[in-house]
């Protein structure tokens, strides 16, 4: 009965040193899932209004060294002439800062997020099931403020919980850029 036990152990301690071998050569569902939320954040434009821009002779370009990282928490805006953004529908117009990272319009100043993983200042300290609410409901982590324009909260609220749980993946595995974006401000008038 003793052979047999250490024969097991043996057999076990064998399997365990071979396993992570075999796990490395074997693509994870993690790595499909990073991908197709990449796929996805691309598609739907996260870029657009979360990652700073720089400019390019075929004009401004994502910051590949902030992707991701909301309205610089250091930029100052350009002042909004008077009388440019108005209270009623017919009379209003939306304003963006020189990365288009800042909006303006008569919900007040919106700053895109940080939605990197970065526990101080992005999304780091998320759960997923925080990010699916906040992508359904359009409320910060889902029952805060309301998430304001020009953020399509709206559209991404149709895609499935796996689409959903993909792109926070992808969010997830960027690197974590600390960057406190500015809290949104009220219209002024």
């Amino acid at each position: 009965m003793r052979h047999a036990s250490v024969g097991r152990g043996l057999l076990a301690a064998a399997l365990l040193a071979v396993a992570p071998a075999v796990v490395a050569q074997t693509p994870s569902a993690g790595a499909s899932q990073v991908k197709r939320g990449e796929y996805l954040a691309t598609f739907g434009g996260c870029h657009d209004c979360h990652s700073p821009k720089v400019m390019t002779p075929a004009g401004p370009a994502p910051d590949k060294t902030r992707l991701l990282s909301g309205h610089p928490a250091d930029a100052q805006l350009p002042p909004i002439p008077p009388g440019v953004v108005g209270a009623a529908p017919n009379q209003w117009a939306a304003l963006t800062n020189g990365d288009l990272t800042a909006w303006v319009g008569p919900w007040g100043t919106s700053f895109a997020a940080n939605l990197t993983p970065d526990n101080a200042t992005g999304l780091g300290g998320w759960t997923v099931d925080q990010f699916i609410k906040t992508m359904r409901t359009g409320k910060h982590l889902g029952v805060g403020r309301p998430i304001l324009p020009p953020m399509p909260w709206f559209d991404i609220a149709v895609l499935s919980d796996a689409d959903l749980k993909a792109i926070f993946a992808y969010l997830r595995s960027l690197k974590p850029i600390q960057n406190p974006v500015p809290v949104p401000l009220p219209p002024k008038g």
